[in-house]
């Protein structure tokens, strides 16, 4: 693995035995264990009203974990940009940039994150997440770059030009990351020069074609002088890979749920996942959707898992993966770790 550089995406999960202090717990140790290991960066999703999962707020979270690791460049994976005004984001990161140097990344996305109540509530009411607010996302994003620039810009007012800072006296600046899992996001990165991830974690499919796209399109500017781009993946390392399977269950389990619009929970515990498997919750009619799922993921014990990751980056043509740890808990586990996430960590370091 010496060649191939390792990141982690955490959504916070909240399982079945856990409150949410529980939960950011858990993620506050497994960020120090992949700071130990070595790997690259942190980052930290947006999700909203999902009840297994607590990473509602990426600059609160990218703050408490910055402050609880030394070396690792912790970020957003990423924020909503359409549920937030532009200057807030860019206010909030340059704020931790000040705070953290050098280690600060903000990851932006155009997905709400939510479903539409919650879009809605996001923007005090104002009509939550629009199709404006989407079809605005290419200003917004130049909104963001602009607003973070130690020198500000300048805001037109009444025929008065204001001058408008992030933060007093910048330093430096976060590097800034346009995230997405569509052929929209991989060209307006690469029209814009920017540093571009696929979530192949989430869709894992189009993965080369959106690659090829930013590759191919890609047009150099001020911050990045040629494309720079990893991909994220589900995975899930044990001792054994009859362990790792029974560790993937759970999240397998939720994200036939989510797909197919089932009742969401926490997140079962294995030996709750198991039982339900048993007793039917995954209909028949379902069950080929949960076996393409898993087949994108990297599940197994060390030797496959990480060859597995080395197939991925050389199929796309990365220096960088990013490991959406997805190991489940057992019955009985400390409610404020996350073991098996954890040991994924530790068996894909070697």
């Amino acid at each position: 693995m010496s060649s191939l550089s390792l990141s982690v995406l955490d959504l916070v999960p909240v399982r079945t035995d856990q409150a949410t202090a529980d939960s950011v717990a858990a993620t506050l140790a497994l960020a120090r264990t992949a700071d130990e290991l070595g790997y690259r960066r942190y980052w930290l999703a947006e999700h909203h009203n999902m009840p297994a999962v607590a990473a509602t707020n990426p600059p609160v979270l990218v703050g408490l974990v910055a402050s609880a690791t030394e070396r690792i460049r912790v970020g957003s994976g990423g924020v909503m940009l359409p549920n937030h005004a532009p200057l807030v984001v860019a206010e909030q990161f340059a704020l931790l940039e000040a705070a953290h140097p050098g280690r600060i990344d903000l990851g932006i996305g155009r997905a709400p994150g939510t479903d539409p109540v919650t879009s809605f509530a996001l923007r005090h009411g104002a009509g939550g997440v629009t199709d404006e607010a989407v079809s605005r996302f290419p200003e917004y994003v130049d909104n963001v770059l602009a607003m973070m620039e130690p020198a500000g810009v300048g805001l037109t007012v009444g025929g008065r030009t204001h001058e408008l800072r992030a933060t007093p006296a910048a330093r430096s600046v976060p590097t800034i990351w346009l995230l997405g899992s569509s052929d929209y996001s991989a060209r307006l990165a690469a029209e814009k020069g920017m540093p571009y991830v696929f979530a192949h974690h989430f869709s894992g499919s189009g993965t080369a074609e959106a690659l090829e796209l930013y590759r191919s399109g890609f047009r150099p500017s001020p911050e990045l002088a040629e494309p720079r781009t990893f991909l994220t993946v589900n995975a899930v390392v044990a001792e054994s890979a009859e362990e790792a399977e029974r560790l993937a269950l759970p999240n397998l389990l939720m994200m036939v749920a989510l797909r197919t619009g089932a009742p969401l929970g926490p997140q079962l515990l294995v030996e709750e996942a198991e039982k339900a498997l048993v007793e039917g919750s995954v209909p028949d009619a379902h069950r080929a959707l949960m076996d393409a799922m898993r087949s994108r993921w990297v599940v197994g014990d060390p030797a496959s898992a990480r060859a597995g990751l080395e197939e991925l980056a050389a199929t796309y043509a990365v220096d960088e993966v990013m490991v959406h740890p997805v190991a489940a808990a057992h019955v009985g586990t400390d409610p404020a770790r996350s073991p098996a996430r954890e040991e994924t960590l530790r068996l894909l370091a070697g």
